[in-house]
């Protein structure tokens, strides 16, 4: 498996693993711990920069949200200028634009300065409204890009086959294949002089006046500055009260003939729905998405597979469900990413989080923010996505109500394995926590009836796991660690495995 989850995306084929010279007994300029989109991006800017630096992978490069993502390449946000506006300011929200302009661009030149063959597409967006409620959100959504003097255009028509009350279109956008790009990137990195570790996992910091020591799974490594580019930094921070982890699921589907819609498309339902297409193996796919919702909040996650093909089916010419796979992403409490020096550090660390659904571009303005930060000390970013920032107003009520659902998790766990009598109520297949002799487990049991025992709270804040049908592993509802059915980490913020029982064989 070399994505965090069990099922295949119509990425992960491209996936490559890397090795080259660990070198730990050198002190570098900046590790760099995370080798998605955010991680690989950033060191090749450094690395180019002059700096030498080094990038330590827990597992491959593309293991998350990069080998998960749908690779929508758009200068328009889940937080909406309209948001923006209201919650930051119009002089932020102008700034705001030029996010999606700026890493767009950055994506363009890497790709021709590297020679990168990665399916790039420029596309046209569509966004339509289905009901009246969507159709005054759209309005505001117009009015506000219009604000700030970003271009999106209400229209008749769209290439989509979905009834629809009102519709705008956003010119100049753009596709991609994630994994073929940041492949080619750690390519440049390596050829750079710069070092990747695979297979390493970050357990620890030590942040000192001159340096930043890192213990990790492979030995320990000095840098003068290090930059957590994961879902959300290890360890207990601020950071994780101000983040609530989601999981989004997608499907590839085969096309009958040669009418589809070529465009990129996004209705306002919430969660909302998006559509593109790319070609895989010389055949084009369909690939929707949609059904978010909080990591380990959904009773089964299966059935977020069947809403979502039920849906597109309705409406599309599609055959087979090619490929089918979920991704996780992290909900910023005001809306906006943090991206910077990590609170509570001296300044020698440095995060990048809470991307909502637009990771692949954050990710890629990370590497100009966090560049420009380590070179220069100073970014024109650097106080609209400082995650140290304080914005009682416009990120309260979320806060509220992501902690409570967070204590929440603690107690509801806890009455509900009490009801749990005995293993003996798994069926094959079946996975719970359960209640046995006085302490609760996470157990899951095979077809052929072994059975997976685990201690069943995560190890990074002592939550309760839930299962995940649909991914096969067990989803921490608090801050969205996860592990496989033998207890080991898939995704931080956790840097332990679950704690495994040991049982006979033949059980």
């Amino acid at each position: 498996m070399n994505r965090d989850g069990a099922r295949k995306s119509i990425w992960q084929e491209e996936i490559k693993t890397f090795s080259s010279d660990a070198g730990f007994d050198q002190l570098f300029d900046v590790a760099i711990v995370g080798g998605g989109i955010t991680g690989i991006s950033t060191a090749v800017r450094l690395q180019k920069e002059g700096k030498k630096c080094i990038i330590l992978e827990a597992a491959n490069i593309g293991f998350g949200t990069t080998g998960g993502t749908t690779a929508h390449l758009n200068d328009f946000f889940d937080t909406t200028y309209a948001q923006a506006i209201k919650d930051f300011g119009l002089n932020n929200a102008k700034l705001l634009k030029y996010v999606g302009i700026e890493a767009k661009n950055i994506i363009k030149n890497n790709i021709r300065e590297y020679n990168i063959d990665c399916d790039f597409e420029r596309k046209t967006a569509y966004i339509f409204a289905l009901d009246e409620s969507q159709a005054r959100q759209l309005d505001e959504m117009v009015k506000g890009s219009a604000q700030v003097g970003h271009q999106m255009i209400l229209t008749q028509d769209i290439p989509f086959p979905i009834p629809f009350k009102k519709a705008a279109v956003v010119p100049d956008q753009g596709q991609f294949h994630p994994i073929k790009y940041i492949k080619a990137l750690m390519q440049a990195f390596i050829d750079l002089g710069g070092v990747l570790v695979e297979q390493c996992l970050c357990e620890s910091h030590d942040e000192q006046e001159d340096q930043v020591v890192l213990k990790t799974t492979k030995g320990e490594i000095k840098a003068a500055r290090v930059i957590y580019a994961t879902h959300i930094p290890p360890g207990v921070n601020v950071l994780h009260f101000m983040n609530a982890p989601y999981r989004s699921y997608a499907i590839a589907f085969s096309i009958k003939g040669d009418h589809y819609p070529k465009d990129l498309g996004y209705d306002l339902i919430d969660p909302y729905h998006y559509y593109r297409t790319q070609e895989i193996n010389g055949e084009v796919l369909l690939i929707a998405g949609g059904e978010d919702h909080k990591t380990g909040h959904a009773e089964d996650t299966g059935e977020c597979f069947s809403k979502l093909e039920n849906y597109v089916r309705e409406y599309f010419d599609v055959e087979t469900a090619v490929y089918s796979w979920s991704s996780q992403y992290y909900e910023p409490v005001d809306g906006l990413p943090y991206i910077g020096v990590l609170p509570g550090s001296n300044g020698r660390i440095y995060t990048a989080t809470g991307f909502r659904g637009n990771g692949m571009i954050f990710g890629t303005i990370t590497s100009q923010i966090l560049g420009d930060l380590i070179l220069t000390g100073s970014s024109k970013y650097k106080e609209l996505f400082d995650p140290g920032r304080i914005k009682p107003m416009a990120g309260f009520t979320t806060f509220v109500k992501e902690q409570a659902s967070v204590a929440y998790d603690f107690i509801k766990d806890k009455l509900f394995v009490e009801k749990i009598s005995s293993l003996a109520e798994l069926k094959d297949g079946e996975a719970k926590v359960v209640k046995y002799d006085g302490s609760s487990y996470a157990v899951y049991k095979e077809s052929n009836g072994k059975a997976h025992i685990l201690k069943s709270v995560c190890p990074h804040a002592q939550c309760e796991v839930r299962w995940n049908s649909a991914e096969i592993s067990w989803d921490c509802p608090c801050h969205g660690s996860r592990f496989n059915v033998n207890g080991k980490m898939l995704t931080g913020p956790t840097v332990k495995d679950l704690q495994r029982i040991e049982t006979d064989p033949s059980v």
